[in-house]
């Protein structure tokens, strides 16, 4: 008896369930990334990972869940943020929140899976929603809590704001001189800003 047919026909292991899950969720990064969502497909994505669209299907269900878990994934490291940025005393809460945001999208590695997670986000509604969920629920209402404010909500808010407008027009947009300045003076002038937004009056 084959390991296939002792398996079931057509189910993978369980090593075999977790390298296409990922080989998959990685495809799915780069044609969101290439393509935006409204143009992704799951046939797109299951072409660039060497699978069936139906595998897809069966470890995702549609493509907007296959967008949300690739989002999750993408957007794991901004996860510790709540952790880092009130570790130290309060007055330097702004420059901890701008270098550790910022430090995320200036590393290659975690740069590219969000730029297509913000590309997709920007152009389409349903991609906007997966991300704004996301984005409420796993990073800025951590960061509220931590302040202790009756307008808490609202200063997580525009301390992020302030934070992804310098990403988009450094990373996305690519405007000069900013998209070439030295990332200390970024923060440097930027970290008061988000220090008011948090702690201010």
């Amino acid at each position: 008896m084959t390991g296939a047919t002792a398996r079931g026909r057509g189910r993978p292991s369980r090593t075999e369930s977790a390298g296409t899950r990922d080989r998959i969720l990685a495809a799915a990064r780069e044609e969101f990334s290439e393509r935006g969502y409204e143009k992704a497909s799951v046939r797109g994505i299951a072409n660039a990972a060497g699978v069936d669209s139906a595998l897809v299907h069966h470890y995702f269900g549609t493509k907007e869940q296959v967008f949300q878990e690739a989002v999750e994934a993408v957007f794991a490291p901004a996860l510790k943020a709540p952790d880092v940025i009130f570790e130290g005393p309060a007055e330097g809460v702004g420059e901890r929140f701008a270098r550790f945001l910022l430090g995320i999208w200036e590393n290659p590695v975690t740069r590219t899976p969000l730029l297509a997670v913000v590309r997709s986000a920007v152009t389409n509604e349903m991609a906007a929603a997966v991300f704004r969920r996301l984005v409420a629920a796993q990073l800025l209402r951590p960061v509220a809590a931590q302040l202790g404010r009756s307008d808490a909500e609202l200063r997580a808010e525009l301390a992020a704001a302030q934070l992804v407008g310098v990403t988009l027009m450094r990373y996305v947009i690519k405007l000069e001189p900013l998209a070439s300045a030295d990332m200390e003076v970024i923060i440097r002038r930027v970290a008061p800003v988000v220090q008011e937004h948090l702690t201010g009056p």
